[in-house]
């Protein structure tokens, strides 16, 4: 094989790569249900080749989130001068729930192949834990300071509550529109909040 053949063969796959990443971006920003076959379709190629690139669901719908959801301090950037960690966390807790409302076939996809593959876990991304950190950036030097077993176990009741688990189980067990799921939500994740910032007061 010549230099120049490689180097066609190595560009065709970097194509054939992008053309997948792209089809699943495409699909997972229509909300519908994602899978490999679906993925395949709209990338043009068979779903074969599309496990050649990625072993599983789960990676490359990783791979094609990435830099989708934006860093937690951009992602608060509107309640940035605000000290309050409940406003913060409620506006954390409306942004992750929309966000997972768009994308839901995408993130079903993810808790589906997490469930029935623990090991693949991993591959799962945990937007969740970025965006409670730094909404409660105002209570680290205080409850974080002075009793930091609460201040983690604030953090583990709010990774409940600001989650597609809970925004799945409103929706779908409880039968609340999106929009009441994410008031629900928020309601809880606040009421939270407040209990931890009146234990400090």
């Amino acid at each position: 094989m010549t230099a120049q053949a490689g180097t066609g063969r190595t560009n065709q796959k970097q194509r054939t790569r992008m053309a997948i990443v792209a089809a699943a971006r495409e699909l997972i920003g229509t909300g519908a249900e994602v899978t490999m076959p679906a993925i395949a379709r709209a990338a043009l190629v068979s779903e074969a080749t599309a496990y050649r690139y990625f072993p599983d669901l789960p990676s490359l719908i990783s791979e094609a989130l990435a830099g989708v959801w934006p860093p937690p301090a951009e992602a608060l950037a509107p309640v940035a001068a605000s000290s309050d960690p409940v406003e913060r966390v409620a506006f954390a807790c409306e942004f992750l729930l929309r966000g997972i409302h768009t994308r839901q076939g995408s993130v079903r996809a993810m808790i589906a192949a997490t469930i029935t593959r623990p090991e693949t876990v991993t591959t799962r991304p945990g937007i969740r834990f970025g965006l409670i950190d730094h909404a409660l950036l105002p209570l680290e030097n205080t409850l974080g300071a002075t009793d930091p077993d609460a201040f983690a176990q604030l953090k583990r009741d709010l990774a409940v509550v600001v989650s597609a688990e809970a925004f799945f189980t409103l929706t779908d067990l409880c039968g609340l529109a999106p929009d009441e799921a994410i008031a629900s939500a928020v309601r809880t994740a606040t009421t939270l909040t407040e209990a931890a910032v009146r234990s400090i007061a």
